[in-house]
Order: C-alpha cells, then sequence, then structure tokens
C-alpha cells in the first residue's frame, strides 16, 4: 500500500499479541476495525481509535484482514466458520495475513479458501511477546506470492521491526516452528547453566550479567534475565503452548526425516514441567524445575535486571 493510501485493517484477535500489534497500527494512524471472541479484551483499543466489531464477517470489505489466534480450529472459525471473514455473499478482503502459529496443513487449507473467493493469503508469523511488540523489536517471516508480500511490506514494518520474506507457499509456518523450538532449547540449556552456576556460589544476577555482556548473550537472554533472576513468571508464553510448539517442530521432523534428539529431550522435560503445574507461568518457570532436580529451592534475588526492552514504542 502506497504512503497515499493507507489501508484499511480489519483485526481479528485481540490477545496479548494481537492487542499490542493492532495497537502499533492505531498509532501509525491506520483505520482499524476489531473483532474479538470476547469483546471486553478490545474494547480498551477504542481510546486509540479503534472501532469494534460483533463478527469475523463484519470486516470483509476491509483491505487487509490479520488474524492472531490460538489454534488451527480457531482459524478455520473466523475465517471459514459460521459468520467467518471469508463467508460474505457480496464481498472478501483484499487480502489476509495470518500470523497465528498453525501448521503448515492448516495454513494451505486456509489459503485455498482464500484464493478461491479472490483474497490474497500472507502466512506471517512473528518472533516476540507483547513487551518486544510494544519496544518495536518484534520480527515477521512472511510466505505465501511474492507480489502479495510486497503490497503488504509497509504494513508488516509498522507492526515490527523487520519482516523477512522467506519463500512461497506456507514455508513461514515451518521457520516459526524451528524458531519456538529453538525457543525451548536455549530456555531449557539456559536455566542449566544459570543454576549449576548458583550451586558453585555465583548469584544468578552475577552470571547472567556476565553471560548477556558475553559473545553468548542474546536479546532473548537479556530479556529473559529478570524472570531468571527474581523469578518472576508473569507469563508472556506459557508452557502449554510451548508444548504445543514442540508438538508441531517434532511433526515436522519426523515428515522431513530430520533427527532431532535435543528437541525431543526438551519437549520431554516441558511436559514434565506441565506435569508438576506449571501451566499458567511463563515458561522461565522452567529454571525452577531445573533447581529442584538438583534438589535446590530458589529465592527471588530481588534486584534491577535491566530487561533490553527499556525504549518503549510509543514515544
Amino acid at each position: 500500500m502506497t504512503s497515499e493510501h493507507k489501508a484499511r485493517i480489519g483485526w481479528i484477535g485481540a490477545g496479548r499479541m494481537g492487542y499490542e500489534m493492532a495497537r502499533r497500527l492505531l498509532d501509525a494512524g491506520y483505520d482499524v476495525a476489531i473483532y474479538n471472541r470476547t469483546q471486553s479484551k478490545a474494547e480498551p483499543l477504542v481510546e486509540f481509535g479503534a472501532t469494534i466489531v460483533n463478527r469475523p464477517v463484519d470486516l470483509a470489505d476491509r483491505d487487509i484482514v490479520f488474524i492472531m489466534v490460538t489454534a488451527p480450529k480457531d482459524l478455520e472459525q473466523v475465517t471459514v466458520g459460521a459468520d467467518g471473514v471469508l463467508t460474505s455473499d457480496s464481498v472478501t478482503p483484499g487480502m489476509i495475513i495470518d500470523s497465528s502459529t498453525v501448521s503448515q496443513e492448516a495454513s494451505a487449507m486456509i489459503r485455498e479458501f482464500a484464493t478461491a473467493r479472490g483474497t490474497d493469503f500472507l502466512a506471517a508469523p512473528v518472533s516476540g511477546n507483547p513487551s518486544v511488540i510494544a519496544a518495536g523489536k518484534l520480527t515477521i517471516a512472511a510466505s505465501g506470492p511474492r507480489e502479495t508480500y510486497d503490497k503488504a511490506y509497509d504494513v508488516l514494518t509498522t507492526i515490527g521491526r523487520s519482516a523477512t520474506y522467506v519463500g512461497d507457499g506456507e514455508v513461514a509456518r515451518l521457520v516459526k516452528i524451528a524458531h519456538n523450538v529453538f525457543l525451548g532449547v536455549v530456555t531449557q540449556s539456559l536455566a542449566e547453566i544459570t543454576v549449576l552456576a548458583e550451586r558453585g556460589g555465583v548469584s544468578r544476577e552475577a552470571f547472567l550479567a556476565f553471560l548477556n555482556d558475553s559473545v553468548m548473550g542474546s536479546t532473548f537472554t537479556k530479556y529473559k534475565a529478570p524472570a531468571m533472576v527474581n523469578l518472576d513468571f508473569t507469563p508472556t508464553f506459557t508452557m502449554p503452548l510451548l508444548s504445543k510448539d514442540f508438538d508441531l517442530g517434532l511433526a515436522a521432523a519426523h515428515d522431513l526425516r530430520v533427527p532431532m534428539p535435543v528437541a525431543a529431550a526438551t519437549a520431554q522435560i516441558v511436559a514434565s514441567a506441565m506435569g508438576a503445574g506449571h501451566v499458567t507461568e511463563d515458561f522461565a518457570a522452567l529454571i525452577l524445575e531445573v533447581a529442584r532436580g538438583a534438589g535446590m529451592a530458589l529465592e527471588p534475588e530481588n534486584v534491577h535486571v535491566a530487561s533490553g526492552l527499556e525504549v518503549a514504542a510509543h514515544d
């Protein structure tokens, strides 16, 4: 879309991620209409200029409709289910951009329906959490027709720091699943070495300060450091969601005949943590299970730890 004509945006799914993503478009001056199954969760966005609709199909006249829902069944419901955005007899969106984390098969099915109705479809899963979005550091992987990606680029890079075109069809789904498998493996490894250092007499704050300033530090290890130091597991991404992504990743590995023994072991550890009751906390709570296995009871260190996300996006 050119700067002379800002796309009229429809938004489906105003959970923790969808809310912040839609907020960035509103702050950039886009006309955004929002559907959320629990309408009250979307209503605060009215203050920033959003309008609220009662059904996904009420967004069928929009230039671009973003979707950010939890599971394949939700994606199917809001697109081709009763009152779905693709079910109008008279009008269909110019483009659907789906940022949900779903399988390639589920994505391909919706792409087929959209294409049959004359609607472009872009798979565009994202990397980040609500704090990352607010700090303007979200990244996006996109797949589908190159011309569709090119048309959507300005909107995508309004929401995120960058957008990467990764190929045709549904390959962005595989990119996101591979990313999230790595997320789980890195978090488990980070928990293990942090507990090891503490058992040896090093505070978690000191160990992670050293790690984060070394070549092994990353944006991710920095913004997980406060949770691991102060044991604040306010959720950004929960164990059940991580477990779902491990299932998808290991299924893809089976189909593509790629051995992933480290990922498989980590998936079992995540399942064990869920069995121990860690289902609503942030997945950084994996550190508690590592400590429990070592016979250690961790205590919050109650010190300020910078996350690297302190610069707000809405300044």
